[in-house]
């Protein structure tokens, strides 16, 4: 038992030492933690990526069906938002809960602030984000996100930090973008977008912090909003973008974090399409398309922006595409195992990981010979999230 703590404090020792490495861009250098989310089970595996090991597993975190979380900027705790309203603090030194509180009915995601000091809740149930001390979990504020003359309350989806002490975070059912700032947590200010677009039901913020992207369910198109120059407002981009007059079925919604920054090309998934968008991010217009196996999920840009690897929704789930960038085509098929939900490259991109929830497994791959490296067990895994995260806005 003690030598395996030792490694796990040798393995986030090395992590830290590396996260300072860590410049504006993508990382350079290796991390060598992670967590895996294993929704059947309320728990989260954590792992060398390294070793390709599993050290420890940590239980009792509630409903974790659509579960994310995000990393303490020491890289030593993790914050889980489950989908029960949980939000649980977990100490990865010691490998259990420190912290735990049932903040709302129904949660589907969060943030930390660029100084590691406030965590920010984005809830489905009763909606509104709840901000919480990141050292104690005691709440400071609740933001209700109450709209229109009736006074309902909307989903909040797509929350993110931002500079300045800031969250952006959008409003499903208002149709809204909201930007609070929480320089006295306390006391939010938040200045509000109205009519965006119908349904913004994701969104992202560019590494650089410069752009805050919300996808449209509703309609065809998406909001952007210039964090920099908020009086700009928001703006409609690649309007033509969306299932347009034929609507298709969709399986899963895609996820807008997954989008796939490469140089000056954001690769994202078409909604209900098998399709990838290739876009120009200088000025956001749509210059190509690549046709796919079925409805891309997540589409994720190796770190050093060579390749785009892609996973898609039911029912042909259990295949992951890989995109060679400058030639704008697949050049690779996989099959890792059944119902693939999310892949997780390490910090310098020479492996991904991929977690394939029917088989209950986790499988590694080399991305550059494609070869299968190493696969061991995880129950019903979901998301991957590696400790180089807790350097990256918007992760």
């Amino acid at each position: 038992m003690k030598n395996e703590l030792g490694r796990v404090i040798n393995a986030i020792v090395l992590c830290l030492g590396c996260l300072g490495c860590l410049g504006p861009g993508l990382p350079a250098a290796r991390a060598e933690v992670g967590v895996v989310v294993e929704r059947a089970s309320g728990s989260v595996q954590l792992v060398d990526n390294d070793t390709r090991a599993a050290l420890a597993r940590i239980t009792g975190l509630g409903d974790l069906s659509h579960a994310s979380l995000v990393y303490s900027k020491d890289a030593r705790h993790v914050f889980v938002f489950g989908r029960d309203g949980g939000l649980s603090k977990i100490d990865l030194l010691a490998r259990k809960t420190v912290k735990r509180t049932l903040q709302a009915g129904n949660s589907i995601g969060g943030a930390i602030s660029r100084d590691g000091r406030l965590v920010a809740v984005a809830n489905y149930e009763p909606g509104g984000v709840k901000i919480f001390d990141a050292e104690t979990l005691e709440q400071l504020a609740e933001i209700p996100s109450t709209y229109g003359s009736e006074g309902k309350r909307s989903k909040v989806v797509g929350i993110a930090d931002a500079s300045g002490s800031r969250f952006v975070f959008s409003l499903f059912d208002a149709d809204e973008i909201w930007v609070a700032d929480l320089s006295e947590p306390r006391a939010p200010r938040v200045r509000k977008f109205r009519n965006i677009g119908r349904q913004p039901y994701d969104a992202l913020i560019t590494q650089d912090g410069r752009h805050y992207i919300a996808g449209l369910f509703g309609e065809d198109g998406l909001a952007l909003l210039d964090m920099n120059n908020l009086d700009g407002g928001v703006r409609r981009i690649l309007g033509g973008y969306g299932q347009g007059e034929e609507k298709l079925p969709v399986y899963k919604m895609p996820h807008l974090r997954g989008w796939a920054m490469a140089g000056d090309l954001a690769f994202l998934p078409a909604i209900g399409r098998h399709e990838v968008l290739v876009v120009d991010r200088r000025d956001w217009r749509a210059v190509a398309t690549i046709p796919v196996h079925g409805q891309p999920v997540f589409v994720m840009a190796r770190p050093d922006g060579r390749q785009v690897w892609v996973n898609y929704a039911f029912p042909l789930n259990d295949t992951v595409e890989v995109i060679d960038v400058a030639a704008l085509k697949l050049v690779k098929s996989l099959k890792p195992g059944k119902t693939v939900l999310h892949m997780e490259f390490t910090a310098p991109g020479d492996e991904v990981w991929i977690s394939a929830r029917d088989d209950n497994k986790l499988v590694v791959y080399d991305t550059k010979s494609f070869a299968r490296l190493a696969e061991f067990p995880a129950d019903s895994p979901s998301g991957i999230f590696f400790a180089w995260r807790a350097r990256i806005m918007g992760l």
